[in-house]
């Protein structure tokens, strides 16, 4: 009996030392699979794809017309372009996200959703017409969803992509800033930029701007 007490408690120690003392990072948590989750853990299905289509930057909120016909038009959703696209990978891109003013502070994209965005005609035409031009586009197709990779930063704006397959993608994320910013009221700054990968590499990308 005393020899099963001592194995019992020997193995509780164990278990203490191996886990009870490895702090998990909150944010970027990832399964056997190096897919990546929420920090709290909530369903992927809970992503909300107008995320991708709201008036985020500056130049679009100028604009008022929200009907969606009043909206630009986007081009068929290229299926051939995405079934060539890779699902699985080892890559890994990670970085921080801030914008910054005009003495150069970072306020930092804390706690903020990010998305990796595939490359094609498709998110082409978005970040010619949307981001950079700053039109309001019709809602995006929601097969679109099925090639997003998501992650979301932690209190430090510091965020990290795993398992990411081969390829070209648009890298986006949003800052809330108010007053720090010169607003009168919290605004949600979009950014976005483009990042390539390839095999097992780790690439680091800040995700940052300058404020309008």
């Amino acid at each position: 009996m005393f020899k099963i007490v001592t194995i019992m408690i020997v193995s509780l120690m164990a278990m203490f030392l191996f886990t009870g003392c490895v702090q998990p990072d909150v944010y970027f948590k990832k399964n056997h699979t190096n897919q990546n989750f929420w920090g709290d853990l909530t369903n992927v299905d809970d992503v909300n794809m107008s995320d991708l289509d709201e008036n985020l930057t500056e130049s679009e909120m100028m604009m008022t017309e929200d009907d969606e016909e009043n909206k630009m038009e986007r081009i068929e959703f290229p299926v051939s372009e995405y079934s060539r696209l890779a699902r699985t990978g080892k890559g890994t891109i990670k970085g921080s996200i801030y914008v910054k003013d005009a003495y150069d502070k970072r306020i930092l994209g804390a706690s903020t959703r990010l998305y990796l965005n595939p490359i094609t005609s498709y998110s082409e035409q978005w970040y010619q017409e949307s981001y950079l031009g700053g039109y309001k586009m019709q809602n995006a197709d929601p097969r679109l969803f099925n090639y997003l990779k998501f992650t979301a930063s932690n209190s430090n704006g510091k965020f990290a992509f795993y398992g990411v397959p081969s390829g070209s993608y648009y890298l986006i994320g949003t800052v809330k800033c108010g007053e720090e910013c010169g607003y009168d009221s919290v605004k949600n700054i979009r950014i976005a930029t483009r990042v390539s990968i390839r095999g097992n590499q780790i690439i680091e990308k800040d995700l940052t701007r300058m404020v309008e």
